[in-house]
């Protein structure tokens, strides 16, 4: 049968055997874009087009560390206001969120190598100004307990948190996308009801059934 088949390849001009791998070609030239190349794109119409996509308003924490490395980790846990977090993949459970290279909190996230992202209630507007201020006592006045699986701060009143460790980081212009692995993640069903916290075109908002 095997021959057969071998010789009706032939007749019909079919190879018999693995041809051999084609070469590469060349891989272009890299450089760096020009600053006359950039598109000529305002900053101010950057944010203010962008600013009509409405979305929800977390907190991103991280635990004291167990040893301080500088003055500033020595002051307690960490945390920032965040609205660039979404859901990554399922299956491993996986989210993302953004922070600017600029952070002063990013560090100490990243070296604590976890964090908790406490999703925001309607109500906590005022909560997420407190995070959003930077070199203030963010935790002052904020009733906090160690999520289960990396100790970071779960945020009372939160209407749900996701308790998770870093695993990958990538570059993004200004910004670094960070990936983080679920460990742990639940709701606080008693603040579920007041819905979302939601943030468009710079200010604060609800959300309302059609």
């Amino acid at each position: 049968m095997a021959a057969t088949a071998v010789r009706y390849l032939r007749s019909a001009g079919a190879p018999t055997s693995a041809a051999a791998p084609a070469t590469a070609p060349p891989r272009p030239a890299l450089r760096a874009v020009r600053d006359d190349e950039r598109a000529p794109l305002d900053p101010a119409e950057f944010r203010d087009v962008l600013g009509h996509f409405a979305s929800g308003v977390t907190v991103i924490t991280t635990p004291e560390p167990e040893s301080a490395e500088s003055t500033a980790d020595a002051a307690g846990p960490a945390g920032f206001a965040c609205q660039s977090f979404a859901s990554l993949s399922l299956d491993p459970p996986l989210v993302t969120f953004m922070v600017a290279r600029t952070s002063t909190t990013w560090p100490r996230i990243a070296r604590a190598g976890v964090f908790c992202v406490n999703i925001l209630g309607a109500e906590q507007g005022p909560l997420c100004r407190q995070f959003a201020v930077s070199g203030a006592d963010k935790f002052a006045g904020v009733r906090h307990t160690p999520a289960p699986a990396t100790g970071s701060p779960r945020l009372a009143e939160a209407p749900a948190w996701i308790d998770c460790t870093i695993q990958a980081v990538h570059t993004g212009g200004d910004h670094l996308i960070v990936v983080g692995r679920v460990d742990a993640l639940g709701t606080d069903p008693a603040a579920a009801d007041a819905g979302p916290l939601l943030f468009h075109r710079g200010a604060f908002g609800g959300f309302g059934a059609l």
